[in-house]
């Protein structure tokens, strides 16, 4: 069974996800998803437990789900979140070829 993190963490992180990272949840879902990038319209992030994260994503008005795995493995630490969404984000960028910003 996958670690759960509190109501207020999840919320936090899906609030700075959805509202300061709108693009890196489009690159991840572009480079993850296996319907085809192109055809990717929006993505949001949705949720996430021990085991990775969780974006809806959107393709030509259709809402799917996209679940991606923590690439260090299991978490059950809030400060791992972060490590993990960005490991994501840099394997999406690796996918898609793209230049990753540096993380502060």
């Amino acid at each position: 069974m996958p670690h759960t993190f509190d109501a207020d963490i999840i919320a936090a992180v899906l609030r700075h996800m959805n509202g300061d990272h709108a693009d890196d949840n489009a690159l991840i879902a572009r480079a993850f998803s296996d319907d085809g990038e192109d055809e990717i319209t929006g993505a949001t992030m949705t949720g996430f437990d021990g085991d990775g994260g969780t974006w809806s994503v959107t393709r030509g008005g259709t809402a799917s789900e996209l679940r991606v795995a923590w690439p260090g493995g299991p978490i059950t630490e809030r400060h791992a979140v972060r490590r993990e969404v960005v490991a994501i984000y840099d394997l999406a960028c690796a996918r898609l070829g793209v230049e990753p910003r540096p993380h502060d």
